[in-house]
């Protein structure tokens, strides 16, 4: 089986799952988070090289009150729990998105589990934190900009490579498969620029209840498909 160098996921449907277990929201996102952990494990030991999540994006602020603090709260922890994951692991951790607004607390978790984890060898794990694709390309083009303006930049030799590369995705190669959980089948502005050329995969299975044998199935599917377009796998003649 050819695993994918790069799988990014949309983890949908946490809320729901508790919902069908007569549970709070917030107790389906804690055991979403326990999921990761899990699939981080399970996607390490398959070959997969590169793991990118969402974990909560710019929209998720307009979610009420009470659920945007339990999934702080939530987030708190998990820094805890990732920081001793990736020292297990050898994971090393990265986190993109605008951490501007997150509290100083939390800030400062992230800083100390992507440098404490900058040399690990494992598992590349990445962390979309207060994430969206939009937001991210328009801190790309104002830094752009800032630098030309800088003269840093020349405008003329501004090409899809050098805006990749001020991107908050830089430091790794483009997703090959895109997996969302729950039955929703959009992107919900994730990693817009970087999914240009992936491989979409939706399912059903809400994200607590998705196995290492649910991501077998969806790579199974990704070496199914014919991958004949520019930039990626073997070309033929036939359109």
């Amino acid at each position: 089986m050819n695993v994918p160098q790069h799988i990014a996921i949309i983890l949908d449907g946490n809320g729901r799952w508790a919902k069908s277990k007569g549970m709070p929201r917030n107790y389906g996102h804690a055991q979403g988070s326990k999921n990761v952990e899990r699939i981080c494990e399970e996607a390490w030991r398959m070959g997969i090289k590169y793991l990118t999540v969402y974990a909560f994006s710019t929209e998720n602020w307009n979610r009420p009150q009470s659920e945007v603090n339990a999934l702080m709260a939530l987030l708190r922890n998990y820094m805890k729990t990732c920081l001793k994951t990736a020292e297990k692991n050898d994971m090393k951790i990265r986190v993109i998105g605008n951490l501007a607004p997150l509290d100083d607390d939390i800030k400062s978790r992230i800083h100390e589990l992507v440098e404490s984890s900058k040399n690990n060898n494992g598992l590349n794990f990445t962390i979309a934190l207060n994430y969206g694709s939009r937001d991210e390309m328009t801190r790309a083009v104002r830094r752009m900009a800032a630098d030309c303006t800088a003269g840093k930049l020349a405008a003329d030799v501004i090409d899809e490579k050098v805006f990749a590369s001020y991107l908050d995705t830089c430091e790794l190669p483009d997703p090959d498969l895109l997996i969302r959980t729950s039955g929703e089948q959009r992107l919900s502005n994730y990693l817009l620029w970087q999914l240009a050329y992936s491989e979409f995969y939706f399912t059903d299975v809400l994200w607590p209840d998705f196995t290492k044998e649910e991501l077998v199935r969806a790579i199974e599917q990704y070496n199914s498909r014919d991958r004949r377009y520019g930039g990626v796998g073997e070309e033929s003649g036939d359109v």
